[in-house]
């Protein structure tokens, strides 16, 4: 489909995996071969498993593009918040599987799917906005005050905490941790486990579960399109 996202699908899992370098960074460029990505999972009426490369899934937005001025940095965010969106609200369930470092937006990916495996090792997850003096944006807090633990909220963006994969399990970005080489195996069996589930009803319940939060994010966006970061 993509050099950058890769698209594999066999008996009704659709794999999509991220390739963008060596920090595999969200660009404009990324987020449109998502999307594509995402339109023909649903064509294929496919569970996804979104995944990256061995040792990272993802370091965050393009800062070439996030450096260019605001008016490209404002852009970037919001197309990605955008993404955000759609994975928390796409049909059919969305697996990811951490191949390893997932930071800023490669971590607000974790917080936008409905199941979250890592791997142990030496890797960083979590949000560095404010490290890097970025003022985290309303989208961005929003997604994390929903999906973190609340005892995590607060370290995450407002002190920039990094965890590593089994704390960042307990701070709500990952479900579960495994051994490198089990990731694979593992994604490709909770895929299997979520293929079995009543699609209708999952697609339902998603929207009534995540109702206000995507009304939230709306208006998010929507205030970030005003805000410098």
């Amino acid at each position: 489909m993509s050099d950058l996202i890769a698209y594999h699908q066999e008996d009704g899992i659709a794999t999509l995996t991220l390739s963008n370098g060596k920090v595999n960074a969200i660009s404009p460029d990324v987020i449109a071969a998502f999307n594509a990505a995402l339109d023909q999972a649903e064509q294929d009426r496919a569970v996804v498993i979104i995944t990256g490369q061995p040792g990272i899934l993802s370091g965050g937005y393009d800062l070439k593009v996030m450096t260019a001025g605001p008016e490209q940095a404002i852009e970037l965010v919001k197309q990605g918040s955008t993404l955000a969106q759609r994975l928390l609200a796409h049909p059919f369930p969305v697996v990811i599987a951490c191949s390893g470092h997932a930071v800023a937006k490669g971590a607000f990916l974790l917080l936008s799917v409905d199941y979250r495996i890592g791997v142990e090792g030496p890797f960083s997850i979590g949000l560095n906005e404010v490290q890097i003096g970025m003022t985290m944006h309303h989208a961005g807090i929003e997604l994390a005050r929903d999906r973190l633990r609340k005892s995590a909220f607060h370290r995450s963006v407002i002190n920039g905490e990094m965890f590593n994969p089994n704390t960042a399990v307990d701070a709500g970005f990952l479900d579960v941790v495994v051994k490198p080489e089990a990731l694979q195996a593992t994604a490709l069996e909770a895929a299997r486990q979520l293929k079995k589930i009543n699609m209708k009803a999952h697609k339902n319940t998603k929207l009534k579960v995540r109702k206000e939060l995507l009304e939230t994010l709306d208006k998010a966006i929507e205030l970030d399109q005003h805000h410098a970061l």
